[in-house]
């Protein structure tokens, strides 16, 4: 895939809006989803058009929210009957709110959430806030190929791995598309914090692609160790060149204007995720990791990327 970049300042009012939005589409998942380690269940799909609840279930009733970026509008389709709610600048996300819960309890679907934003820096809840926000369909729709070109990268990395993992996902808390690797090893986080708590209660390497903020403008692969490992991890092994640890965020760091340009770029994102990994599991004390590597007895697919 092609990448076609755009900094955080070219759309942040856009992707603030869709932000809150998965927000809504993760919290319902978190009341209704079966639970899994590490948050598993209330990751988002990412789909061709948008990100997506998936299939969910709640009394007797199937029924799936999408956020369809191509086509402006969210999709309530509860027991195969479609709803559709038109994503139109100075919408507010309390009008948002209301209509995606209007459109569910129409169809017997009575759902509470708690409307609370959850790893964001805005606090106000999602049912509460009446301003406008921003919405350029252009734009929302290079950030979702930029989502989807992640989710690729990560897919030809951890695909073929012989070993636990999180496959590819939109996390809605911070607004990135992320894949964790577990060797089984507990490993409680060490305060009492809600989030955290079942997030970090094994080892593991998250690999993430985040859109940037207002301190760094320009989106990143990054990879995150858990225990987090706060010292200085760059070393000639890590590739690209242009790859660096910051040792006070315990997170390796690829930015995407570093690959962006070059003729293979995905060759080079490939080898951040292998390197970073046979670095940290070292530090990590994994054992038996070379037979993650072991290759799948299968055809080669022909249209595979």
């Amino acid at each position: 895939m092609k990448i076609d970049m755009i900094k955080h300042s070219e759309w942040a009012g856009t992707k603030f809006t869709l932000h809150l939005l998965s927000q809504i589409l993760g919290k319902i998942k978190l009341e209704t989803a079966q639970q899994e380690p590490q948050w598993a269940h209330v990751a988002l799909d990412v789909t061709a058009d948008g990100f997506s609840t998936g299939l969910l279930f709640t009394h007797n009733h199937v029924f799936q929210v999408d956020v369809d970026i191509q086509n402006s509008r969210i999709l309530v389709n509860t027991d195969g009957d479609t709803q559709s709610i038109g994503l139109e600048p100075s919408r507010s996300i309390k009008w948002y709110h209301d209509e995606i819960f209007s459109a569910l309890s129409s169809r017997g679907i009575d759902l509470k959430i708690n409307p609370k934003p959850q790893e964001m820096a805005y606090k106000t809840p999602l049912n509460e806030d009446d301003a406008p926000l921003e919405f350029d369909q252009q734009k929302a729709m290079k950030g979702l190929r930029l989502f989807q070109f992640a989710l690729l990268e990560q897919r030809k990395f951890v695909a073929p791995m012989r070993c636990r993992k999180m496959k590819p996902a939109l996390f809605w808390g911070t607004f990135d598309v992320s894949l964790l690797i577990l060797p089984g090893i507990m490993e409680p986080f060490p305060e009492d914090r809600v989030i955290e708590k079942a997030a970090f209660d094994e080892q593991m390497i998250e690999y993430g692609f985040w859109l940037g903020d207002e301190q760094t403008d320009i989106p990143a692969f990054f990879v995150l160790p858990y225990p987090f490992q706060y010292k200085d991890l760059n070393s000639p092994s890590i590739k690209p060149t242009e790859a660096f640890y910051d040792e006070t965020k315990s997170e390796y760091f690829l930015l995407l204007d570093a690959v962006a340009a070059k003729e293979n770029p995905s060759e080079d994102i490939q080898q951040f995720f292998r390197s970073t990994f046979d670095t940290l599991a070292a530090e990590l004390g994994w054992q038996g990791c070379d037979y993650y590597f072991t290759p799948l007895k299968m055809k080669e697919q022909v249209s595979g990327n």
